[in-house]
């Protein structure tokens, strides 16, 4: 079965009130280019991230994005600075005395001075937290790795379709190719006789002539080539796996003969067939590019 590069995952782990999320997103690409957003309790795990994903994934940008929620109820806890609190109580007091003010003040207005509280996170249980990764990034590569699956058989079926219309169109030139030879016998032939009038046709520059075109617009060897050429797409495309650079490889070989053929052709009827092949082969090319 062959694989789309594009395509997307998400997956999630939840434990003691901790909570990973991670999404995929893949696109075409000629490398693997893995490129990851981790939030900052994470980045001790990027190296493990990247290498699970470079042992599923060979081809294609990568985007990797992580989340983590702790609500653990011990997570953070909060430290107030009595001696730094009665020092401002103090100095507020005096302040008022002084000044003959209201000295009364409620408790909010203490809590609104910096630093009297300190908020102090807990350390992160790190075991569990690459435990909760793993699940996570293993639930998202399945089912990216679904997608992947299902949009890989939309292009297989595809490309298949195109090169069977591709085999048939190769077929009509091939029938065709014998043909022109003969139309332009009889074309040449009524053209010299036509220009020489009385003058008797000389037969062996005729038959010359005639050869040296036949051999010249010969596309024998072409055929022969593009047809292997479709069925090493074929067989390639049936056989599945991580094919794309050796299909991008076989449809350049494909131009390169229908090329040969088109600039052979003498033939109105074949250098359409011809166009329309190119048409086709440009598809599956741009088909082929989203193949890992």
């Amino acid at each position: 079965m062959v694989l789309s590069m594009t395509g997307f995952g998400r997956g999630k782990a939840e434990e003691a009130n901790r909570e990973v999320s991670i999404e995929i997103k893949t696109v075409n690409h000629r490398y693997l280019d893995v490129n990851l957003r981790l939030p900052r309790a994470m980045s001790f795990l990027e190296e493990i991230i990247r290498k699970t994903i470079q042992e599923k994934l060979t081809r294609g940008r990568v985007e990797v994005y992580a989340s983590y929620v702790n609500n653990a109820p011990n997570r953070i806890t909060v430290t107030l600075n009595e001696a730094l609190a009665e020092s401002y109580i103090t100095g507020l007091k005096s302040l008022a005395e002084k000044h003959n003010l209201n000295p009364s003040f409620d408790i909010s207005a203490i809590a609104g001075i910096e630093d009297i509280f300190t908020i102090t996170e807990a350390e992160e249980d790190s075991g569990l937290l690459q435990e909760l990764t793993e699940k996570a990034l293993a639930e998202a590569l399945d089912t990216l790795s679904q997608m992947r699956e299902k949009e890989g058989s939309y292009l297989a079926e595809d490309i298949i379709s195109r090169a069977d219309l591709i085999d048939s169109m190769v077929t009509g030139i091939e029938k065709r190719s014998p043909l022109v030879v003969e139309e332009y016998r009889k074309k040449l032939e009524a053209r010299i006789k036509e220009l020489l009038k009385s003058t008797d046709l000389d037969e062996i520059r005729f038959n010359t002539e005639v050869a040296y075109f036949a051999e010249r617009s010969n596309i024998t060897e072409e055929i022969i080539r593009l047809k292997s050429h479709l069925n090493q797409l074929k067989q390639t495309m049936e056989k599945g796996g991580v094919v794309g650079r050796k299909l991008d490889f076989i449809v350049q070989e494909m131009n390169r003969e229908i090329n040969t053929i088109g600039s052979k052709s003498n033939d109105i009827e074949i250098t359409g067939m011809v166009v329309d092949i190119k048409s086709e082969i440009e598809k599956i090319r741009e088909q082929i590019q989203n193949i890992e």
